[in-house]
């Protein structure tokens, strides 16, 4: 098969280097422009190592970017980390169609942030899906689906880097066999178990500290590395990563700092204390937490959330 590729970063490089192992034709790759100051995207990189033609537009939805992915007479397209609105004309201009990778177990979680909302609702599974994209927003039938367990551990980056990342490039191509031999199915999607979520921002990851002590721990999970969840001291907004979470009583009000150590600080929630190994001030680079605990002269009682 003629196979475009659409995506970009690590798990677009990832996903045509597998393809390209794997014997098959990739004729294309369409990934976002260069950013002047950043370093090139590695999708881009690899595309040109391996002699791949490499097309950058803005937006796909552009004429220019659709006649010149039309002309290309590709017989399948694969969508490896697309984050824009693809249009149906490019969709369909394959013979045998486009398919897309998305990390949640649709159509639970459709929308860009489908990692962290999991974790912040305290789920234990998640997933990834392989499915035929059509003009809704992660509405299209499901080819492939695999099922990815969420420990109490797990972050954000644990659980993309470690689980969906390398799962994902492995059914990407799976699923490229089964179009090319005829056997890739086309499941509609249950509408009433259809949920969905905007991006993850900072201000959805702002810590309530009087919530219970699991709430506040998967939020904190589910924002690290990125948005990170977030609370102040003495009106400075302060970023919370690296957390694990402790089950304990005790007459503590909601966000004070119960206890100081060589690995960090504990802060007081309903039910619990959330321990805290590394920090990021406002407008600052991350840091370990006991190092900018001792440079603020952090002390046992200061409030979060003030």
């Amino acid at each position: 098969m003629r196979i475009a590729l659409i995506g970009q970063a690590a798990f677009g490089e990832s996903v045509l280097n597998a393809l390209v192992e794997g014997g098959e034709d990739v004729v294309g790759v369409f990934c976002t422009p260069d950013a002047e100051g950043r370093p090139l995207d590695p999708l881009k990189a690899a595309a040109e190592s391996r002699g791949v033609p490499v097309f950058q537009f803005r937006r796909l939805r552009d004429q220019s970017a659709i006649d010149t992915f039309t002309a290309m007479n590709s017989d399948l397209s694969v969508m490896a980390f697309v984050t824009e609105i693809v249009p149906e004309s490019i969709l369909r201009a394959p013979t045998l169609g486009t398919i897309q990778y998305h990390p949640s177990l649709l159509p639970r979680h459709r929308g860009p942030s489908s990692i962290n909302w999991p974790i912040i609702q305290g789920e234990s599974m998640t997933g990834l899906t392989v499915f035929w994209p059509d003009s809704g927003l992660d509405t299209g039938p499901i080819l492939l689906q695999r099922e990815v367990e969420i420990t109490v551990e797990d972050t954000l980056g644990s659980l993309y880097f470690d689980k969906l990342f390398p799962a994902g490039v492995d059914a990407m191509v799976e699923a490229v066999g089964m179009v090319k031999d005829g056997s890739a199915p086309r499941l509609a999607q249950d509408e009433s178990q259809a949920t969905y979520e905007g991006w993850c921002r900072a201000q959805d990851v702002v810590i309530d500290w009087t919530r219970p002590i699991r709430e506040i721990y998967n939020l904190v999970k589910g924002g690290d590395p990125s948005p990170g969840a977030n609370t102040t001291l003495n009106g400075e907004v302060i970023g919370l990563y690296r957390a694990s979470a402790r089950d304990d009583e005790g007459n503590r009000a909601p966000g004070e700092v119960v206890e100081i150590s060589s690995e960090g600080f504990g802060v007081a929630a309903d039910g619990g204390t959330l321990l805290i190994g590394r920090v990021q001030p406002h407008g600052s680079r991350k840091l370990g937490a006991a190092d900018w605990a001792e440079s603020v002269g952090l002390t046992a009682g200061a409030r979060f959330g003030s």
